[in-house]
């Protein structure tokens, strides 16, 4: 079997609900989560400010 190229390293931090801090291996700033567009429509919330989802950071990577 073959050595892993990489191995994800992240740590996920859960703030004021829908908000989320993600630390993605040796980048010292967090990716910000939450929600914002249809998304907060469908969960009919109103957040302070708004952030992508991690559904965009998954279609982001797809994409790329």
């Amino acid at each position: 079997m073959a050595k892993p190229i990489e191995i994800s390293k992240v740590r996920i931090y859960q703030d004021e609900p829908p908000n989320r801090r993600a630390y993605i291996g040796n980048f010292d700033e967090p990716f910000h989560y939450g929600i914002h567009g249809g998304v907060k429509e469908f969960y009919k919330a109103e957040p302070e400010v708004e952030h992508p989802s991690t559904l965009d950071h998954i279609v982001a990577s797809a994409a790329g």
